[in-house]
C-alpha cells in the first residue's frame, strides 16, 4: 500500500525554529531580547523558541521583575549548554539528555532546577499502513532519530524493553526535517521523535504511535546554571526568583492550556490544534520538582547508556554537575504529571 506523502513545508518553519530540549544544532543563538526590570543585576538567560520567555509572558511572570533579562535563543539544549559553559549565559532550560552529554564532555555546568512531566509525547511514530505493530518488530528496520536527544535514549530504552539492542536497528541520524523528508518518503520505517513534532505528524499525516517513553523515560528537563554565576550572590538570587516564577507560569499553563497554546501557537507557528494537542500530551502536564537523589540517579543511569555506546567520552558521576540549593520544599522528582487526559490525535 502506498503510504501517504506528509506535508515537508509544514514541520519545515518548525524544524528551523523550534529544535526543541533534546535535539542537536549548531552553537550558535539566534537574536536577543531583554525583559525590562528594575536593579542594577542583569541575567543572561539562554532560551529556545516557544520557551521559557514565551510562557512566562503569556502567564504575567515578566511584569514585576526586580531585575533584567537578556534573552538568548539557541536552536537546541546542546549549543545553548556550550553557551554556559564559555559564561556567555547564566541559566537556560534543557531536556534529560543534553546535560548528559555537557557533563561528560567536561562542561562546567550546574543543573540547578527540575520539572517532571509526561512522556507520551516522546514517542516512536511509524506510517498509518505500516505492518509494525510493537518496538520489537523494529528489529532489522531502519529509524530516524536525532542523535544525542532525549528521543535517541528513549529508542535505546524501548528497544531494551522490547528485548532488543541498538545494533538491532539500522539507526539514521536526522534531525527533524530531514526526518520528516524520509518518513514521509518511505525511506524509514519509524522515527522516534519529541512533541510538538509528535503531535504534528499524528494530526497531519495520519502516523500512528508505536510506543512512547511512558515507563521507559523520567520525564524530566532541567534548568541548568553556570557554576560561576551561581558565586555571585545577586545573580544567584534572581535565578532562585527566575525558577520560582517558572514553576507559577506552569501552574498557569495547567489552568488555562487553551490560552497558551494559542501564546505557543503565535510564537512558533504551529497550527492552534497541533499546539494545544502537545501541551495536553506534554508541554502543559510538567510539574516542578526538586533535583533529588532519585533524579540524579535517573540521568546517572542515561549517562552510562551512553558512556556503554561510546557516544560520550567515558563514564562520570552526574552528581557532580548538580547544585540543590534551589530544590526548597518542591516534590520529588518522581511525582506523577499533571494530566488533561487523552490529546486528541
Amino acid at each position: 500500500m502506498k503510504r501517504p506523502l506528509l506535508s515537508v513545508a509544514l514541520l519545515l518553519p518548525l524544524a528551523s525554529s523550534l529544535l526543541l530540549t533534546g535535539c542537536g544544532g549548531s552553537p550558535s543563538a539566534d537574536a536577543s531580547g531583554e525583559s525590562d526590570g528594575s536593579g542594577s543585576v542583569t541575567l543572561n538567560v539562554g532560551d529556545q523558541k516557544g520557551g521559557s520567555e514565551a510562557i512566562l509572558r503569556a502567564a504575567g511572570e515578566l511584569d514585576d521583575l526586580t531585575y533584567r533579562i537578556k534573552w538568548s535563543t539557541f536552536t537546541s539544549g546542546p549549543p545553548l549548554l556550550e553557551a554556559i559553559n564559555a559564561k556567555a549565559v547564566d541559566v537556560g532550560g534543557v531536556g534529560n539528555t543534553p546535560p548528559v552529554f555537557a557533563a561528560g564532555s567536561g562542561s562546567k555546568i550546574a543543573v540547578v532546577g527540575a520539572s517532571h512531566g509526561s512522556s507520551a509525547g516522546e514517542a516512536i511514530v511509524v506510517p498509518k499502513d505500516s505492518p509494525l505493530k510493537k518496538p520489537a518488530d523494529l528489529k532489522g528496520r531502519a529509524v530516524a532519530v536525532a542523535q544525542g536527544s532525549s528521543a535517541h535514549y528513549q529508542l535505546i530504552a524501548s528497544l531494551k524493553k522490547a528485548g532488543l539492542g541498538i545494533g538491532d536497528v539500522q539507526l539514521k541520524y536526522l534531525q527533524p526535517a530531514d526526518a520528516l523528508a524520509a518518513f514521509s518518503r518511505g525511506k524509514v520505517d519509524a522515527w522516534a521523535v519529541w512533541d510538538p513534532y509528535t503531535s504534528q505528524v499524528l494530526r497531519t499525516s495520519g502516523a500512528r504511535v508505536l510506543t512512547t517513553g511512558q515507563g521507559v523515560t523520567n520525564g524530566l528537563s532541567f534548568q541548568v546554571a553556570s557554576p560561576g554565576t551561581l558565586k555571585d550572590s545577586a545573580k544567584s538570587r534572581a535565578i532562585g526568583d527566575y525558577i520560582d516564577r517558572l514553576e507559577r507560569a506552569q501552574a498557569w499553563v495547567f489552568k488555562h492550556p487553551e490560552a497558551w497554546a494559542k501564546a505557543w501557537a503565535k510564537e512558533t507557528g504551529l497550527p492552534y490544534e497541533v499546539a494545544l494537542d502537545a501541551v495536553k500530551r506534554t508541554n502543559g502536564t510538567r510539574v516542578p520538582v526538586a533535583v533529588d537523589d532519585a533524579a540524579i540517579a535517573s540521568e546517572q543511569a542515561i549517562a552510562d547508556t551512553f558512556a556503554e555506546l561510546g557516544l560520550i567520552p567515558g563514564r562520570f558521576t552526574f552528581k557532580d554537575f548538580v547544585d540543590t540549593r534551589f530544590n526548597k520544599s518542591r516534590p520529588a522528582s518522581g511525582t506523577a504529571p499533571l494530566s488533561y487526559g487523552k490529546a486528541s490525535s
